[in-house]
């Protein structure tokens, strides 16, 4: 049974990409889970559409993306932990943390968002990266200072 992909799915193809799959296969798993629709011209036609929507809404939070990035580059943020002798805080410095600092200056950014790659434990200043878009990533400065 030939079916249209509208989604990429690694072991098929990619979206839009017509492929070869087996009836039952189709029938109970890939039109269900609306990963692909019957091979015709009426839905590739329709998915065509559907794709250069997405491509407008993608335009569209992009810039949105880029405008925050940069008022992201001009903000610093400081935390205010206790810490012991060897500089070792008592505790961490985590992304919830660090999205509670830029909801106080008054820019609400997801938690999921700050890409850190584990919690920050040493005084210090760091820069943390920021994905807002899957191409646009923001850099903020973070310093980590004695209470």
């Amino acid at each position: 049974m030939k079916v249209i992909l509208t989604q990429d799915i690694p072991t098929l193809g990619k979206r839009t990409d017509v492929v070869e799959v087996k009836p039952g296969f189709a029938r109970n798993y890939l039109i269900p889970q609306g990963k692909a629709l019957p091979a015709s011209d009426a839905n590739l036609k329709r998915l065509q559409q559907s794709i250069k929507h997405d491509d407008l809404k993608q335009n569209r939070n992009k810039g949105k993306a880029e405008e925050l990035a940069k008022k992201l580059a001009e903000v610093s943020c400081t935390a205010t932990v206790q810490a012991g002798e060897d500089d070792k805080l008592f505790g961490s410095v985590t992304a919830a943390d660090i999205a509670g600092l830029l909801a106080a200056q008054g820019l609400e950014i997801d938690k999921r968002r700050i890409a850190l790659e584990e919690p920050i434990k040493k005084l210090g200043v760091y820069n943390i990266p920021i994905k807002l878009h899957q191409d646009v990533e923001a850099i903020i400065k973070l310093w980590v200072v004695r209470q």
